[in-house]
């Protein structure tokens, strides 16, 4: 006898708005993904890392995040929306408690690094297939049809940006700044763990027999409006961030010396802001018919990486705030559009799928710095001209996309 697809549980009033508790959820979760940034230079500075090393702090995220893109979204399918973020909001937590104990040695940094990928790749992949579903009828039938990917993104943003002003703010001037920042955290997202457990569930495939690794088949990866236009750009969105706030502090350490984990904050705040901003314009931006969106995010970044160079070679503070603006706005701009791109491309069956696909293709771009960290030690070049050359292939990348601009539209 043939199984059924479970259906999701009755439907909640529209006045509820569950959006808005899975967006609470989404803002903690993000908020344990970027609280690190800001502490790189204070690990270099007390526990002596060498630039290699934290720019390896932060490759390690990566490790936590490309499985968990790829695996949570069709765990969702399966198993249902609710309990796979429930396990991203307890890494979370397992996460901030790890980084907590750091001063004992890099392992705990490592170990606290994955846990923070998973829980990003967790919470961005399910949460951007939930929140679109929460995000329409009817849970809110007065949502037009690109509010599930702003909402998603913007609670990102700000949950990023409130984990790095907070945790650089208490490193720069505040008590037990290795230990503080992820308290913090844990007291601030322990609640979530049983709010997430109140939100409707709207997978309809859960529980569905058959091997998971055939549920790990997204066939709408292979499209070639994904292929062409999506993959193309989608590194660069957080290429943008690495660099914009990551590398840089580190480049112009010299120039902000005495207050360099508070200039890494302000980076880091700026460009968050600046993504923040611009998403709502974003929809304007995009375009079904056309990949303006994705190249319009895609020339920011990169205006905002040559601004980088000019900022390391001149060794300049006020170019590096410059340059954080550009690039948050190009990160925002192409994270809605690419959510956009992906949310037109996919079916109901693959949606959480292809967004895990597209966050795991998007997060390789986070580890720039230590690929640019390593270049330059093996070749000696200077970190400008690296950069001009991040700028070179993004130039590249921009006339590929051209090439696809109106082509391989989804019907």
């Amino acid at each position: 006898m043939s199984a059924l697809a479970a259906l999701p549980e009755p439907l909640a009033p529209p006045r509820t708005r569950p959006w808005r508790t899975l967006f609470a959820v989404m803002f903690t979760t993000s908020w344990a993904g970027n609280q690190f940034s800001p502490l790189l230079l204070l690990y270099q500075e007390r526990q002596h890392y060498s630039t290699a090393a934290v720019n390896g702090f932060l490759g390690v995220y990566v490790l936590g995040l490309v499985p968990a893109f790829l695996l949570s979204g069709a765990l969702s399918d399966r198993y249902g929306r609710r309990p796979v973020m429930f396990a991203g909001v307890l890494a979370a937590v397992a996460a901030s408690t790890a980084l907590a104990f750091g001063e004992s040695g890099a392992v705990m940094i490592c170990l606290g690094r994955f846990l923070a990928g998973v829980t990003v790749g967790t919470a961005t992949c399910v949460g951007s297939a939930w929140m679109k579903e929460l995000s329409q009828w009817p849970h809110d039938p007065a949502a037009d049809t690109g509010a599930g990917a702003r909402r998603a993104t913007l609670s990102f943003s700000l949950g990023s940006l409130a984990g790095a002003g907070v945790a650089g703010l208490i490193a720069q001037w505040g008590p037990w700044p290795e230990q503080l920042p992820f308290a913090v955290h844990v007291a601030l997202t322990l609640p979530f763990a049983w709010l997430v457990l109140k939100a409707p569930e709207t997978a309809r495939t859960g529980g569905v027999p058959g091997p998971l690794r055939a549920q790990l088949r997204v066939p709408a990866a292979g499209h070639k409006r994904f292929t062409r236009v999506v993959v193309v750009a989608g590194p660069w969105v957080f290429a943008a961030s690495a660099i914009g706030y990551g590398y840089l502090p580190v480049l112009l350490a010299d120039a902000t010396r005495g207050w360099g984990i508070a200039y890494a904050t302000l980076l880091t705040v700026t460009a968050l802001a600046a993504s923040a901003a611009v998403q709502p314009l974003a929809k304007h931006i995009d375009r079904r018919d056309s990949a303006r969106g994705v190249l319009a995010g895609l020339a920011m970044i990169v205006a905002g990486v040559a601004v980088v160079a000019a900022a390391a070679h001149w060794q300049s503070w006020p170019l590096g705030v410059a340059a954080a603006v550009a690039v948050g706005a190009g990160m925002g701009t192409g994270m809605v559009s690419g959510l956009l791109e992906v949310q037109r491309i996919a079916g109901p069956a693959d949606l959480a799928g292809l967004t895990g696909v597209f966050y795991a293709v998007s997060y390789l771009g986070f580890a720039s710095p230590a690929l640019l960290s390593a270049v330059a030690a093996a070749t000696g070049a200077p970190a400008a001209g690296l950069l001009l050359g991040v700028v070179g292939v993004g130039a590249v990348c921009a006339a590929a996309i051209l090439r696809s601009y109106r082509r391989h539209l989804p019907g």
